[in-house]
C-alpha cells in the first residue's frame, strides 16, 4: 500500500518504505535510541539477503489518510525508557504529518532491549 492524497497541485503517492526510510532516519536522529532492530527472525534474514535495508525496525501501514507506524529500537543503557519512547512519538509524528500531509493515527514501540 502507499500513501495517497491530493491537493491543488495534484495527486500525491508515497510508498510505505519511502515512509519507512524517513522514520528510520527520525528515530536514529532521537537521543538514547542506539539502533533499528528487525521485528523478527525472518526479517533479519530477509534484511540481510536484499539492498537497502534502512527501513529495517519499521512498519509502515496505511490506511486512507492515516498513518499506523510500528518501530522495533534498542535503547541506551542509562536513560528513562519512557522519556525516549515519548520523545520518538511526538518527534516521528510530527515530522511524518509534515511530510506526508497526512494523519499520523498510531505509534507502536517495541524496546527490544537496552545497549551500552
Amino acid at each position: 500500500m502507499s500513501a495517497k492524497t491530493n491537493n491543488i497541485y495534484g495527486k500525491i503517492i508515497i510508498t510505505n518504505k519511502t515512509i519507512g526510510r524517513f522514520v528510520n532516519h527520525i528515530a536514529m536522529d532521537c537521543y538514547g535510541i542506539v539502533e533499528l532492530v528487525p521485528f523478527s527472525l525472518f526479517e533479519s534474514v530477509k534484511g540481510f539477503f536484499t539492498f537497502g535495508s534502512e527501513g529495517k525496525g519499521v512498519k509502515v501501514r496505511s490506511v486512507g489518510d492515516r498513518i499506523f507506524i510500528d518501530v522495533s529500537v534498542i535503547v541506551k543503557y542509562g536513560v528513562s525508557i519512557k522519556a525516549v519512547v515519548e520523545a520518538l512519538k511526538e518527534s516521528v509524528k510530527y515530522k511524518v504529518e509534515r511530510f506526508t500531509g497526512m494523519i499520523v493515527d498510531t505509534i507502536n514501540v517495541n524496546v527490544v532491549g537496552v545497549k551500552k
